[in-house]
């Protein structure tokens, strides 16, 4: 069994500025307001949600081998 990780720190492209966040396990975060610049991060296409674009891991249903996930 493989232990999923709950905690992602996001990056964001465009300042680099980077932010531990605890992501949900029954649904996607799909919009992310950047702290430091208060733009809106949406998934890169292909990707379900925030944390699989622009994280250090990617979220729990991707991570348990959902690839449809939301």
């Amino acid at each position: 069994m493989t232990k999923i990780i709950l905690e992602s720190v996001l990056t964001c492209p465009d300042c680099g500025h980077e932010k531990q966040e605890a992501m949900p396990t029954d649904s996607c975060l799909y919009f992310y307001e950047r702290e430091s610049c208060h733009l809106l991060l949406k998934p890169q296409a292909g990707d379900c949600c925030v944390f699989c674009s622009y994280g250090s891991v990617k979220c729990p249903p991707i991570q348990q081998g959902d690839n449809t996930c939301c």
